[in-house]
């Protein structure tokens, strides 16, 4: 155990006193906040702008639908002729003209109406004219039918299903998927942390190895306790760093939103919009998200209610947990792979294998969290020793025992993951041990199978 001690302790201080290690320790939080804030102000800026469309109707329709929208505003013009008005629009600097011919029905003005720009138009700019045009021409539909006004109004009015326990409690909407989004955030993390650490290890036994310094430290060492000393001393390397990014980039962002008066809430609407977390938060949530008004409604004091439900002391818990699991289990692949080349670029087979899993735990992780986190799916890929430790921290959010992830599977998942360490562990030292010494050949599957009999 004491030279145990002296590995770490080498490795730990040889990571945090090399130069790089240093240098990115304290610049990555800077260019990770500078990005954050960068995309705040250039969403701040692009929500500022306004197109102005310049709208030319010959027809007794729609005279007082055109009023200011979100990013655009509309202008009347009168008494000119089409080609009168496309010339007036160039001049002005207007973005589109919107031309509505004469015609004696609501139906043939729609269907001659024209949407002229310099360029192809944007989606945003087009729907919302086409959502003017389109709610007037179904009640005038309506209207022709026999529908009065205020019936037309009762028709769409729109519905939202109230839901509670069995208790009597009031639930929110879309919380389920925010605490999936939470655990998910923790998942993430792992697989960042696993990715960039286990190739730190793996580089560390590579550069030993084609240095030939390896030969002498193997010499008093046991090569287990060498390759074990090396995992956990980058890994402790890898949480200091770690913390002081948390800790400096919290307060690096927090500085710079109030300098720069930015709205967090931007980044919120951004996320919201983002490709595949349409509905991720509840309604009362995106509303408070789209307005940016700090008023809380009742459904937006239900979210916040569920949010402080949220155990984020357990969360954290077995986030360590499986953080150190999983790391270790990773992490000695990747310094079994160290040992088995000689140099970084023919680790290139092996790589993708370590990945593949992750990047399942990640994506298959979500989607079935998402729509159901006591599926089948969801079930497996958190028991599954290779995907567990990112998909049951998805699933840890919602509790443990009644209405979350029953006991169980909470402790088969780490059973399973503390024997997956020590097979793994004892088939990565027999490669490391094979492998460490083996120079100038270059390792294929069918070699290290043979290594794991010796």
């Amino acid at each position: 155990m004491h030279k145990l001690g002296l590995i770490i302790r080498r490795e730990y201080l040889a990571k945090v006193r090399n130069k790089s290690f240093v240098v990115m320790t304290f610049l990555s939080p800077i260019l990770l906040v500078g990005m954050v804030v960068l995309i705040a102000y250039l969403t701040r800026v692009n929500d500022n702008e306004k197109r102005i469309v310049a709208v030319l109707n010959e027809s007794t329709f729609l005279k007082d639908d055109f009023l200011p929208k979100p990013g655009v505003s509309f202008v009347a013009l009168k008494g000119l002729s089409l080609e009168a008005a496309k010339d007036s629009t160039l001049a002005m600097g207007y973005y589109g003209l919107f031309y509505l011919p004469a015609g004696n029905s609501l139906e043939r003005v729609a269907e001659g109406a024209y949407f002229y720009t310099r360029e192809a138009p944007s989606t945003l700019v087009l729907e919302r004219i086409e959502r003017i045009v389109e709610n007037r021409l179904r009640e005038f539909r309506l209207e022709q039918a026999g529908m009065s006004p205020d019936q037309y109004a009762r028709l769409g009015s729109g519905f939202e299903l109230n839901t509670a326990t069995f208790s009597g409690e009031r639930s929110a909407k879309g919380i389920n998927e925010f605490k999936a989004l939470v655990g998910g955030g923790f998942g993430y993390l792992i697989m960042m942390f696993i990715i960039i650490y286990g190739g730190f290890v793996m580089r560390s036994v590579i550069e030993e190895k084609t240095s030939r310094i390896i030969e002498v430290i193997i010499s008093s060492v046991k090569p287990f306790q060498l390759m074990l000393g090396k995992i956990i001393g980058t890994s402790l390397a890898g949480i200091t760093q770690f913390v002081i990014w948390i800790f400096s980039a919290t307060l690096l962002l927090v500085g710079a939103l109030v300098f720069m008066d930015l709205d967090p809430g931007l980044l919120m609407g951004q996320a919201r919009l983002a490709p595949g977390m349409e509905g991720a938060f509840a309604p009362g949530m995106e509303q408070a998200l789209a307005s940016g008004d700090v008023k809380v409604g009742e459904e937006t004091l239900l979210v916040v209610g569920e949010l402080l439900k949220i155990p984020m002391g357990m969360l954290v818990f077995f986030f360590l947990v499986y953080f150190i699991l999983g790391y270790l289990i990773y992490a000695s692949i990747y310094a079994a792979i160290g040992a088995a080349v000689d140099n970084e670029t023919d680790t290139q087979q092996f790589i993708f294998p370590i990945i593949l899993p992750l990047m399942l735990a990640i994506y298959v992780g979500f989607f079935s969290v998402f729509s159901n986190p006591h599926g089948p799916i969801a079930v497996g890929f958190s028991i599954f020793p290779l995907t567990s430790p990112i998909v049951m921290l998805m699933r840890l959010p919602g509790g443990i025992g009644e209405g979350g992830v029953p006991l169980w599977q909470l402790l088969l998942s780490i059973l399973l993951l503390v024997l997956t360490f020590l097979a793994i562990v004892y088939l990565a030292a027999k490669i490391y041990r094979v492998g460490i010494l083996m120079y100038g050949k270059k390792p294929t599957y069918k070699e290290l199978f043979k290594w794991l009999k010796y």
